[in-house]
This record gives C-alpha cells, structure tokens and sequence, in this order.
C-alpha cells in the first residue's frame, strides 16, 4: 500500500540572495498527534571556483561566509601559498549557483595550468586535480610539534562547540570547524553541509583576520579524513581534534606531519591517536 509522502515544498523567500536556512513545509508522523507545519533546512548549492578566468572546481556547499570558503579552499588545496597571492575576488550568485571568480599572482596560475593540462581527457573525478595513484595522495608539510594542549582544554572546547553551531542548531545538517587558543576557549567557528568546506571557511575567516595558527588547535564536528589532517597542515594546523573517528590514512599522515591528532572527543572522554597533548587525569590513549 503506497504511503502519502510527505510535502516539501519550499516557502517563499524574503530575498532572492542565497541565503544558508530555508522553510519547508512538511508532513510530520509520529506517535504524538500527525500535522502539518514547517521546518528549516540547510542550503546546498553548487560554488564554483574560478581563478584567472578558468574554472578549476564545482564545491557543493552551504551559501554563507563564501569569501573565507574560496581563500581557505584555495590555502588548504595548495593552490596558492599564501593569502597575499589572492589580488581580488567577485561573488556572483545566478540561477544555477554561485561563481567566485578569483584574480591570483602569476606562479600559483602556472602551477594550476600545469595540473589542469595533467587532467586533460578524463571523464571522472574522485579526487579532482590527480591523474594517478602516486598523485591522490600529496606530500603532506612537518607542522609538529603541537604547541602545549592539555586534555583539560580539549575538553572545555569540545564541551563549547554546541553553543557555536547555530546552523545545526536550526537544522540538524551543518558540520562546524572551530579554532580555538591553547585553554579551550573557541575564538572562531564556521559552519558549513560538508566538513572539508566548514574547515576551508575558518581557515580563510582566520587568516584573513591577520591571524596564524602557530598557538591552539581546531576542533572539527565530523570524523578525521586523510583530506581534513592535509588540509590543516598545509595551514600549520598542528593539532587537530575530532569529534568522531579518524581513518587509519589520516592517523598515518598526521604521523608524517608530526601533529597531534585526536578523535572520538566528547564530553568526558577524548582519544590521543598520535602526537601527545599535555596530560591531566581523563584522556584515553590508543594504539594502532
């Protein structure tokens, strides 16, 4: 017997801007009484990131913070070296998306114009700019050694993150990537539909605040991808704190970098898989 789905039909919009939050009408079921109502929901659009007039790639992301995301995007993925090599940049939203068309120095062009001619030909794209096995895997920097954390601040941070979410708050939906000083104390979050894009949006909100990563570490609300430890250390993220599991790549490369990487932290509990936070009375320590 087919089933009444239920209605997602989007109310109107205030702006025609993209905006990060929709209204959605819906059919809610349950054991309480059934009805009708509404309920926010994160925004996916297609961002796509252009440099000197050549489209390089297609991020789906949430449409907010997008000048950090394009800097930090462009940081994390070793297309430019530095924010001073980023001249200018344009945001401009159509019916299809949104195109963030960056103007950047000469050298990081020739680069991407070599990697661009190595791509020539292929038709699919796990991990977009390689051609080989030798190449999905970049050489990751030496960031070590992790400035001093103590399992003390891991904890307040990571009990803090919540309060700093209010993307998820409203819609369930968001990952947070969040930089915070050695005590715990969160100084920057952003928030994003996928965990590489909320990592990219600090790292280009910090920077270009004029900050470093040199003192604290990040906190990010998802598991530890091998992309998410080569991404903070490209930025000289040195200690990298996850809130779900790491990958064995990732504890691998994090090795290579000399970082601290943790997993599994939650309130009370936190897993050191390699590097080594200043000790207190509650961390759990694993070995693999």
């Amino acid at each position: 017997m087919s089933q009444r789905q239920p209605s997602n039909d989007l109310l109107p919009m205030t702006s025609k801007e993209a905006t990060p939050l929709v209204q959605v009408r819906v059919d809610v079921r349950g054991p309480d009484p059934s009805g009708s109502g509404a309920d926010m929901v994160a925004e996916e659009t297609p961002v796509a990131m252009v440099y000197n007039g050549i489209s390089h790639a297609v991020m789906m992301a949430t449409p907010a913070d997008l000048a950090d995301f394009a800097l930090g995007f462009s940081l994390t993925e070793g297309i430019l070296a530095s924010p001073a090599e980023l001249f200018d940049m344009e945001i401009e939203e159509g019916a299809d998306g949104v195109t963030i068309d960056m103007r950047i120095a000469g050298e990081p062009m020739a680069r991407l114009k070599a990697q661009r001619r190595n791509m020539a030909g292929r038709t699919g794209c796990g991990l977009c700019g390689t051609e080989s096995l030798a190449q999905a895997i970049r050489p990751i920097p030496v960031v070590g050694p992790c400035p001093a954390v103590t399992d003390d601040a891991i904890q307040h941070a990571v009990r803090g993150l919540k309060a700093h979410q209010p993307l998820q708050a409203e819609t369930g939906a968001t990952h947070a990537a969040a930089w915070c000083d050695r005590d715990g104390n969160i100084l920057a979050t952003r928030e994003d539909v996928g965990r590489h894009n909320a990592l990219d949006k600090l790292v280009g909100h910090w920077l270009h605040q004029g900050g470093d990563f040199s003192r604290g570490f990040a906190v990010i609300s998802s598991r530890a991808s091998f992309e998410m430890v080569q991404k903070s250390a490209a930025v000289g993220i040195a200690c990298l704190v996850a809130v779900s599991a790491p990958t064995a790549l990732a504890i691998r490369e994090a090795r290579k970098a000399e970082m601290t990487l943790v997993g599994f932290a939650r309130p009370g509990r936190h897993v050191i898989y390699c590097g080594s936070p200043v000790p207190s009375s509650h961390p759990t320590v694993k070995e693999i």
